[in-house]
């Protein structure tokens, strides 16, 4: 007996209805990205392993997929080497290519490689997979689209208010009220770590105080003191635990902790600038709220940091994120070249949409009609409207065997086709079509414009 065939753990099929919701959802997307004048890119699947490992930290290079050289990739590998079953060690001589971590990096190495044929600043998009060796579970796969967009060459925080006014428009445009785009600045963490002496810990502090939301004030407290952070350092960082009202409110307060740190007031003064002119422009249905406690892309990020989360009521992760990278170039040899960028969680929105059955009933690229099939005779009278039809711009089929008219009205029914046509040896005669509302059940006889005009005016 064959074995049942089956997919990787953290992969997905996508059936037909799925992935025109998906398409709905890239689409939205992809227009609020030109609109706000960004260009497309694509790069590839793979990139050189060098090209992304020690980019994302530890952690990151433990998830990143390596592909196996061509070949007889272990004939290459010396035998004491081979003997000793080191795999961190083996996997650079046995694996030279790895799949794209995210879309981030493969974006830096593409403005390097280009930097000849690019104009700055440079406003890109780009919508593909990525693939990461995680732990599957809810909202979060080994194979996923990333949705990015970056701007590359500009120092100007006009770019970051560009950002939360573009995720403000695609979530409203999707109908997701209630999202909250949190922000941050890396300045402002550097400068919290300086005020409390703990510069030299700055990855340990931020990673602890991320967790506030999850493991509480007390549970941070003991991390950062697991990780050597002192006591007396938790004594000045106390302000931070109740750091609440306005984002004007916080800044203030900010301003008051962070007051011998220069680095730190930079930071404040970047939210101040971009929370000010959200408040004068607006939003359609997200917030704007400051976090201090989000931390993260600390490897890159240097600036301006988001993350976005869904409704109170849905319990998901982020559903998209991003911030400012001073010099992400600078890890190909570009230097002082600065850029922002954020990501859309593509399967994550998917699950929120579908949760708050926010999905439109009309997103669907069924076929508008299905022609009975009578016969050989019947069939062309048939084909030649559907020609018509489609050269209309109206999706229409024929069924493609003469069967029982049962079977084919049971194949429209299951595949959530709206109207069947029948044309039979009395429709040819008179040249007339019978369209039959598989909802309602209406049947009307009606002549080829007409039958354009009835298809045309269904939405």
């Amino acid at each position: 007996m064959s074995k049942k065939p089956s997919i990787p753990k953290g992969t997905r099929d996508f059936n037909p209805e799925e992935v025109s919701r998906r398409n709905y959802i890239f689409k939205v997307i992809k227009e609020t990205f030109s609109l706000y004048g960004f260009q497309p890119i694509e790069t590839p699947s793979f990139e050189n392993s060098e090209t992304l490992m020690g980019k994302y930290g530890e952690e990151g290079d433990r998830l990143i997929f390596k592909i196996l050289n061509s070949g007889d990739f272990l004939s290459k590998v010396d035998d004491n080497l081979y003997a000793e079953k080191d795999s961190v060690k083996i996997t650079s001589n046995i694996s030279e290519k790895a799949l794209r971590y995210d879309l981030t990096v493969p974006f830096a190495r593409y403005v390097v490689q280009h930097q000849n044929e690019i104009s700055f600043p440079f406003k890109r998009y780009q919508i593909q997979p990525v693939w990461r060796a995680d732990r599957p579970q809810k909202g979060r796969f080994r194979e996923f689209f990333q949705c990015d967009a970056d701007v590359v060459g500009s120092t100007s925080l006009w770019q970051e208010v560009e950002f939360v006014q573009l995720y403000d428009a695609v979530f409203n445009q999707l109908g997701l009220k209630g999202v909250t785009i949190k922000i941050n600045n890396r300045k402002i963490l550097s400068g919290i770590a300086e005020t409390i002496g703990a510069e030299d810990k700055l990855i340990d502090f931020t990673v602890a105080l991320d967790k506030l939301d999850k493991i509480g004030e007390e549970g941070v407290k003991k991390e950062m003191r697991e990780k050597g952070i002192s006591e007396d350092a938790l004594q000045k960082l106390q302000p931070l635990f109740s750091l609440t009202g306005t984002a004007k409110e916080q800044l203030k307060n900010l301003k008051v902790l962070l007051n011998n740190s220069k680095v730190g007031i930079k930071g404040v003064e970047e939210l101040e600038f971009i929370t000010k002119h959200i408040e004068t422009l607006g939003l359609h249905s997200a917030s704007l709220q400051i976090d201090v406690t989000l931390a993260r892309g600390l490897n890159y990020y240097t600036g301006a940091i988001f993350e976005v989360s869904a409704p109170a009521e849905v319990n998901m992760g982020s559903i998209g994120g991003g911030g400012r990278y001073d010099d992400l170039t600078g890890i190909f040899g570009l230097k002082d070249m600065s850029g922002v960028g954020i990501s859309f969680g593509l399967d994550r929105i998917y699950l929120v949409l579908e949760e708050l059955n926010l999905f439109p009933e009309t997103v669907s690229e069924n076929s508008k009609a299905l022609f009975i099939n009578f016969g050989e005779k019947e069939a062309l009278y048939a084909m030649k409207a559907v020609t018509n039809l489609r050269n209309a711009g109206i999706k229409a089929e024929l069924y493609p065997d003469s069967t029982k008219m049962g079977k084919q009205m049971g194949y429209a029914d299951k595949r959530n086709i709206p109207f069947t046509i029948l044309a039979g040896e009395k429709e040819m005669e008179s040249k007339l079509y019978t369209l039959k509302n598989m909802k309602s059940g209406e049947q009307s006889e009606l002549n080829f414009e007409e039958l354009l005009q009835a298809l045309k005016g269904e939405k």
